[in-house]
């Protein structure tokens, strides 16, 4: 029996690939032999990533995507769909976050995280789901919400309800699309260490959360690659609906 994960002949759709987890699941996908979009605003950001998955033997296109412009979005899957062919494998990473007090959160807080973290999501699920459905094609759809979805974390009352209702959605996608052979799963990772927030780990405030944490660690974008393409893989034809925390056990503390 082999246990190796080939993606060899997918095409896989990244979104907020050009930093964070997002770079890093370009990469991992790109590795196992699927042929990856890369998807984000700003497509300069995106130019350093796909050059080094194009030089390492991979295949890597750019795409502008604003999750929060529905003709945009139609439009990324278009072009995927000219230059690559129709998406196999959604990763929905796009996220946002707001901190703060629930009494200072404004109109503008509110609507900036929830359009990006769960409108947006859904609608670029929505555009893979019926591509996926039209081509008659078995599908992974891999939405990205967090621990914040499975648990309270404090000063960040709307990112936490923007990722619960993530897995909500998941669960509604998985029960109706699996008669098109679409698997729609969840993963909701935990503390993990990016470019973005590697500062705030050394500071007081970072190393008292570090403190509170089962194990007093972070994790790395890597603790997720096997999850990920297990998700994204054949291997994954019977897991459908699955919330999986990926958090070093800080969902059931």
């Amino acid at each position: 029996m082999s246990t190796g994960i080939s993606l060899k002949g997918k095409v896989a759709l990244v979104t907020g690939a050009s930093s964070g987890l997002g770079e890093r699941f370009a990469e991992v996908l790109s590795s196992a032999g699927a042929a990856v979009a890369l998807a984000a605003r700003r497509t300069e950001r995106l130019a350093d990533l796909a050059g080094r998955i194009n030089a390492a033997g991979g295949r890597a296109i750019t795409v502008r995507l604003d999750v929060n412009d529905h003709g945009n979005i139609q439009a990324a899957f278009a072009e995927v769909a000219g230059q690559l062919g129709g998406v196999d494998i959604l990763v929905n990473n796009s996220g946002v976050s707001k901190q703060g007090k629930i009494t200072d959160v404004t109109p503008d807080d509110y609507d900036f995280v929830m359009d990006t973290n769960t409108k947006g999501a859904f609608f670029v699920a929505q555009a893979a789901a019926k591509d996926m459905i039209a081509r008659k094609a078995a599908g992974r759809i891999i939405n990205i919400a967090s621990v914040a979805g499975l648990r309270v974390l404090g000063q960040l009352s709307v990112y936490c309800m923007s990722k619960a209702a993530v897995v909500q959605m998941t669960k509604a996608m998985a029960l109706e699309w699996a008669r098109y052979n679409i698997n729609t799963n969840a993963i909701c990772p935990g503390y993990i260490e990016t470019e973005i927030n590697r500062d705030y780990w050394s500071t007081p405030g970072g190393q008292k959360l570090v403190e509170m944490l089962p194990r007093k660690r972070v994790g790395a974008p890597e603790d997720l690659d096997g999850l990920l393409l297990l998700m994204a893989s054949d291997e994954a034809r019977f897991i459908n609906g699955a919330i999986v925390a990926a958090d070093d056990g800080l969902s059931v503390t």
